[in-house]
């Protein structure tokens, strides 16, 4: 096997953070909040009619894999991208790419990742790793929310490549075949921008971007009288969950498109963007307070009797707020 000089960074999400770390690892320094934000990452949508695991979906961040096709569409990256019928046929593809001394990006589910903490381990299908070598049979790993680089046996790797459920992963991988070494950021920050106020202000389905938020609140309001007690509370805490727990989350999200806007206003000199920063910012600390307000309702801790109601409430500022700071940053002149 190819001995892959591989320097491994921790990062804040998965895919954003493969993505930079592979863009690095060629020579093309691209951050990872700079990475997330010319992808156009941050999103939101509730789903009723999607349920992940018997309860309806919710997402702070765009689809996966659409973060890491626009960035290497903006930037000039050519990628290979697979998916296989068979373990068998994924393990071995694998193999001959590594033995190129390749780096190679897969999606895996946390579930089957024995080096996670138990704790994080659940069936989430979308999780993004980086595989650049072998240590005897195990593979060396980069899993962008590890502090250090690991290792897992093949029987775990293929497990998790190939989970059930949605979305299967399908054994999907995908490497580098050319980079360029140098970049104008320019461009591809103002269609990641555009996009990403599209996303969040246009769309007309009612479940997306801002109206999405809105459209969220206004079923949680009622969530005990609907579904019941018992069901309000998983209700609830998938929320939290995909907000907190699942990548950077709903606040972790935002602050992470906040810190894209400070880089962009420092490379293109725009003031109004390092402003922009700083509100967004603010609404991450919006979403935060409620998650918090949220988990102690979960775990009946309610202070002073916080009600769905209230909870609801919360999200509509957070709405409020994210469309002041979308409708400006469409604005701006870059």
């Amino acid at each position: 096997m190819s001995d892959i000089q591989f320097s491994h960074v921790q990062t804040a999400h998965c895919e954003s953070g493969v993505i930079s770390n592979i863009f690095r690892h060629y020579g093309l320094h691209i951050s990872e909040p700079m990475a997330f934000g010319i992808g156009a990452g941050i999103f939101f949508g509730h789903l009723p009619f999607l349920k992940v695991n018997g309860v309806p979906g919710t997402t702070y961040r765009i689809w996966p894999g659409a973060i890491f096709q626009r960035v290497c569409k903006r930037l000039g990256v050519k990628m290979q991208s697979q998916n296989f019928s068979t373990p068998e046929k994924a393990m071995l593809e694998l193999d001959r790419i590594l033995e190129k001394g390749t780096p190679v990006g897969m999606l895996s589910s946390v579930y089957y990742l024995p080096y996670l903490p138990a704790a994080y381990r659940f069936h989430f299908n979308a999780h993004n790793i980086l595989a650049f070598g072998k240590s005897g049979d195990n593979y060396q790993i980069s899993d962008p929310v590890m502090d250090h680089i690991t290792e897992i046996d093949p029987k775990s790797l293929a497990e998790a490549r190939f989970a059930k459920g949605f979305p299967a992963p399908k054994g999907k991988m995908y490497y580098a075949l050319s980079v360029p070494e140098q970049v104008s950021l320019q461009k591809p920050i103002k269609e990641g921008i555009d996009q990403s106020c599209h996303y969040m202000l246009k769309l007309r389905l009612p479940m997306f971007g801002v109206s999405g938020i809105r459209y969220l609140a206004k079923r949680l309001k009622h969530y005990p009288e609907k579904v019941g007690e018992r069901k309000a509370v998983l209700y609830l805490g998938n929320i939290i969950r995909m907000q907190e727990e699942i990548g950077t989350g709903g606040a972790g999200f935002r602050f992470m498109y906040a810190a894209f806007l400070q880089e962009a206003a420092n490379l293109l000199q725009k003031e109004e963007l390092g402003v922009l920063s700083q509100d967004l910012t603010r609404v991450g600390d919006l979403w935060r307070n409620f998650a918090f307000n949220a988990g102690r309702v979960c775990k009946n801790r309610a202070v002073n009797n916080v009600s769905y109601g209230e909870l609801s409430e919360m999200l509509m500022q957070c709405a409020a707020e994210e469309e002041l700071v979308f409708k400006r940053l469409s604005k701006v002149k870059l």
